[in-house]
């Protein structure tokens, strides 16, 4: 019989950004433990920042009893001459039983000793305090800590445990602290915690004394209330998800209010004041007709009647931060932008400085626009490159980092630069994430092509590179962010050319290792069956453009119900010339003697003659030579007598496969 399991490890508050990164990873925890222990069961996880909650609504009382098949040494090495080795005795022991329980059976081609052993199931209560150290300790959180004399760690000091199956604590010490049957309502209600009995008690009580266990009904209740306050006083609220799990976090009974600034504020750049309310006060900003106002959301834990103080002290906060702020950008634009200071920066170690990475920067965007054929004037290319990191040396950059590039914007434009300057100065860094927006014009792409390209050579001459999982300056990142730029631009972008032209200036690089990293960047970025992309890197193809309108192409119409059909045609041909090298072999017209051949060569010879309109139409109309492709293997003898016809006929099944690896090797297509 199941019974209710209520598991709740009682911390002290969680810091939200770490816990939210290990939260996808908490209910796999669990789950494969249970499963590694026979316990699977299906459950529901809660969180606020003061506990963590398991909740199984049907747990077993017991382990299921368990078959083992244990099988020993072969039959002549367990007897020799009738009589038992020690290899026999051994296995017999090992199982636990006498050598006359012992039995034999067929493994593979062998007779074996064999015993099927049976294990019996434990009771649940007797194993969960194991299992639950087992989870606790497989939470990765970043950071953990000690308290008191405790050797164990964990993320924040573990205050209470409640184990209960049913209406029953079962008998768990974890990190010092027994299990009990009590739990702490909202701090705002009491510091006394209060007892339960069990799972639907649990539930009662905690709602009863303040707490929304459940994250999804804290989020909903977060965007309820934004409803109704932007329908009230006619704004929008600006809803980041990230800023909205971290607050779902950080509460357990929230409560969104409306707060205000001084207006004066407003002539700080908009990233200025929402970086600063965001970032530092888990503030939403306050939108009217697309325009920033002077209105915050702030979302409060509290519970009480008059939240006038609560909206009172988080104003006073921010009027702080926002005057840190104004003064920065005041100063700032007394000063201008400037780069001298940089050649003090150092870009990494061992690296040069921040003034020598610009140089190399901008050697490769005018290798680029010529490349391109992009025609950006150069004079325009050497003002981007003489301000694009000066704004790393001001004061407002220094506060917030995370506004390097859009100062420079800002300031750029005050100072009277063209706005093409300012923004590619903005967009410098574009994309910084895997849906981050993209340079918006050719001079941008090209400047942060050349951060992105430059940043890749120089830790790679380094040896610097991403090893397993690690990888910590963003370097697969960048080469995603160098694919997304050239495609969305169409740029002839070559790896293989292009990163060897730029290598001259790298010293040591391995620029093979660095192309290497290129392909698999591309094998990860196109989200089709990986044969496709290998299929197209198999022909050749190293333009990325090129490979990305393949790869879309050949997608395309493999993806279509029927291309299954022609899978194995198409791999007879690519069997049929294995042995050849990829110098195409004349076809002698007059050496086709079977109507097969001569409709296969005649169909071929129209195919390949006509103009497409890109790389789809192409394919179709090469796969369109199934039925004569099949015709020619059924009444066509290839491996004949006569050396001459055998070749002929091979150079037309091998005409057949190049044109097919202009586009893509076939042969690489698993379906």
């Amino acid at each position: 019989m199941n019974k209710p399991l209520l598991i709740e490890i009682g911390v002290e508050e969680l810091p939200a950004i770490p816990f939210l990164k290990e939260l996808p990873n908490i209910k796999a925890k669990w789950e494969k433990i249970l499963s590694q222990n026979n316990l699977s069961s299906n459950f529901e996880l809660y969180y606020t920042p003061r506990r963590i909650v398991l909740w199984h609504k049907e747990f077993a009382q017991k382990q299921k009893d368990q078959i083992q098949d244990i099988y020993g040494p072969p039959m002549d090495i367990a007897y020799k001459d009738g009589k038992a080795t020690n290899a026999a005795s051994g296995f017999a022991k090992k199982c636990g039983v006498s050598l006359d329980e012992v039995k034999s059976a067929k493994k593979g081609n062998k007779e074996v000793l064999y015993f099927q052993k049976k294990i019996e199931g434990q009771e649940t209560k007797e194993l969960l305090e194991e299992l639950l150290k087992q989870f606790l300790k497989s939470l990765n959180f970043g950071k953990s800590m000690r308290w008191g004399s405790l050797k164990d760690e964990f993320i924040r000091p573990i205050r209470s445990i409640s184990v209960m199956l049913d209406d029953e604590i079962v008998d768990t010490k974890l990190f010092g602290v027994n299990s009990s049957n009590k739990s702490y309502p909202h701090r705002f209600i009491s510091y006394e915690p209060f007892e339960h009995n069990g799972s639907d008690d649990y539930f009662q009580k905690l709602e009863k004394n303040g707490v929304i266990l459940d994250p999804n009904k804290r989020e909903e209740t977060i965007l309820n209330q934004f409803k109704e306050l932007e329908a009230k006083h006619n704004f929008n609220i600006e809803i980041d998800k990230d800023l909205l799990d971290e607050v779902v976090a950080i509460t357990e009974n929230p409560h969104t209010l409306v707060g205000e600034f001084d207006e004066n504020f407003l002539e700080l750049p908009e990233e200025v004041i929402i970086l600063s309310m965001r970032e530092h006060q888990r503030y939403f900003p306050v939108f009217k007709n697309n325009t920033l106002t002077n209105k915050f959301i702030v979302v409060s834990n509290a519970l009480c009647d008059d939240f006038s103080k609560v909206i009172e002290g988080n104003e006073k906060v921010l009027r702080a931060r926002l005057s840190d702020a104004i003064f920065f950008y005041e100063n700032d634009l007394k000063n201008g932008l400037d780069s001298k200071g940089l050649e003090d920066i150092s870009f990494i170690d061992n690296g040069g400085t921040l003034l020598e990475k610009i140089k190399r920067e901008e050697n490769i965007a005018n290798y680029l626009n010529s490349r391109f054929k992009t025609k950006i004037d150069p004079l325009l290319i050497k003002r981007v490159f003489e301000l694009k990191n000066a704004d790393l040396l001001t004061d407002m950059v220094y506060e917030f980092t995370e506004l390097q590039g859009v100062m420079g914007y800002y300031y750029a434009l005050k100072m009277g630069e063209d706005k093409q300057i300012a923004t590619a100065i903005k967009e410098q860094y574009l994309p910084d994430g895997e849906k981050a927006d993209l340079p918006s014009s050719d001079l941008n792409s090209i400047v942060a092509l050349s951060y992105k390209l430059d940043t890749l050579m120089k830790l790679f001459s380094l040896n610097m590179i991403p090893t397993g999982t690690k990888d910590p300056f963003g370097l697969r990142r960048a080469v995603i962010g160098i694919i997304r730029i050239v495609i969305d631009r169409g740029y002839s972008f070559d790896i293989e050319s292009v990163l060897r032209e730029l290598s001259k200036e790298y010293g040591d690089v391995d620029t093979d290792r660095v192309v290497e990293f290129f392909l698999d960047r591309i094998m990860q970025y196109f989200d089709v069956n990986p044969s496709i992309i290998r299929s197209v890197l198999d022909s050749g193809e190293r333009d990325i453009s090129q490979i990305s309108k393949k790869v879309d192409a050949l997608n395309s119409i493999i993806s279509k119900s029927d291309f299954k059909s022609y899978s194995s045609t198409f791999k007879r041909v690519a069997n049929i010339i294995k042995d050849m090298d990829d110098n195409k072999k004349q076809i002698d017209k007059e050496l086709l003697k079977e109507d097969a051949e001569i409709e296969l060569y005649n169909s071929y010879i129209d195919k390949t003659s006509k103009e497409y309109s890109g790389y789809e139409q192409k394919l179709e109309s090469l796969f369109s030579l199934k039925p004569q492709i099949d015709n020619f293997f059924d009444k066509v003898m290839v491996n004949v007598d006569d050396s001459k016809l055998k070749e002929n006929r091979k150079s037309l099944i091998q005409s057949i496969y190049l044109s097919f690896k202009d586009i893509a090797d076939i042969k690489s297509i698993a379906i």
